[in-house]
């Protein structure tokens, strides 16, 4: 039995097929339609001619050093007040015992993010740095959001580039994806108040771009955002990396509404669903032609929904992780940890080929 395609998705598909780029329109009605399916379908057809049968993984490993922010997103249920009891800022030593810690367990990456806390001195992020390479000399760090770039930089009295360069040299080796949420500036303002404007997080990834610094971009979605805001971040992010070519992976933040103010003040009361999980993704492989990885963060979307999501366009399935506090910290239930042999079997069971990956997505060994 044939399936009858909606004209407009058939000349969508079209230009997909001719490697043409989708426009502001067209992301609007793949966005807007219901044909999860034929949407899916498209999606793949992309990843397959980027990736083949791969998928990649990573074992990496988590590091949340203060949990104390200024900022005061309604977004966020982890950043809190110094004077919070549940407040709490890394010591160097403990950080130096947990990178101790981390020693021999086989992590190729540490992914290093907090809150924006004044308090915490230039010094203590370039020996941050400095005392991880001392015990994991082969690990990448991946560390900081754009967000936390910027009021480094400042609170240090420094450019943005001068932090980027001097946190570099200490031994920092890429920069973290977050902290995008929504480019729109009506949104953005109203999900998360004086944080970091687009303009400054998109002017901080290209300046790290510039001088050899890799980086990821993403989105939070399932909140206020309606899908016009969606589509202009896509189109946003891709005219950067046409600029740069210095992103690696997109994924996609869905928002976790227990805890934060932003639910209460707009009264959402549940989480994404699994439908507009597998969309975002799908259409996010759509749009982002320039960018190579789609990833799927499996701690936002479940590891069912993450496997299913490798025949919407996905190509990542993130990585281990331990010990991570910012999503939880909104309610979400699920493990701090998979273990390396569970995405070998999550992705052999949809038929791919399990990559293990470092950060720069170089190959650590085939599973065939």
């Amino acid at each position: 039995m044939s399936i009858q395609i909606p004209t407009n998705l058939s000349l969508i598909q079209e230009k997909i097929k001719q490697g043409m780029r989708l426009s502001f329109e067209d992301g609007m009605y793949l966005l807007q339609s219901t044909d999860l399916l034929t949407l899916g379908q498209m999606a793949d057809s992309v990843r397959k001619q980027k990736h083949g049968h791969y998928v990649y993984f990573i074992q990496n490993t988590h590091l949340n050093y203060t949990n104390v922010c200024f900022l005061s997103c309604k977004l966020c249920a982890f950043g809190l007040k110094e004077n919070d009891p549940r407040a709490y800022s890394l010591s160097l030593q403990e950080l130096e015992n947990k990178f101790v810690e981390m020693k021999g367990k086989g992590f190729s990456e540490l992914h290093i993010v907090g809150g924006v806390n004044p308090r915490l001195s230039f010094d203590y992020y370039l020996e941050m740095m400095k005392l991880s390479k001392r015990h994991n000399p082969t690990i990448h760090i991946q560390a900081f959001t754009a967000v936390e770039i910027d009021y480094i930089a400042r609170c240090a009295k420094i450019t943005v580039k001068e932090a980027l360069l001097k946190l570099k040299e200490a031994g920092l080796d890429s920069i973290l994806g977050g902290g995008a949420e929504i480019f729109d500036a009506e949104i953005r303002k109203q999900i998360s108040g004086h944080k970091t404007t687009t303009e400054k997080w998109l002017n901080i990834h290209r300046i790290a771009h510039q001088i050899g610094i890799r980086s990821n971009a993403s989105i939070l979605y399932g909140h206020i955002e309606k899908p016009e805001h969606i589509i202009d971040h896509l189109i946003r992010l891709r005219e950067l990396q046409d600029e740069t070519n210095g992103f690696q992976a997109f994924f996609g933040f869905a928002f976790h509404p227990e805890h934060t103010r932003l639910a209460e003040e707009f009264d959402i009361r549940t989480e994404t669903t699994g439908f507009l999980d597998l969309k975002i993704l799908a259409v996010a492989r759509l749009m982002l032609d320039n960018f190579p990885h789609i990833r799927a963060f499996w701690m936002m979307i479940g590891q069912k929904l993450a496997q299913v999501s490798l025949s919407f366009g996905v190509n990542d399935l993130d990585g281990t992780v331990m010990e991570e506090q910012i999503v939880h910290a909104a309610g979400n239930d699920s493990v701090q940890m998979i273990p390396k042999q569970s995405f070998i079997n999550m992705i052999k069971e949809t038929g791919r080929i399990p990559v293990e990956r470092d950060t720069l997505y170089q190959t650590v060994r085939i599973y065939d």
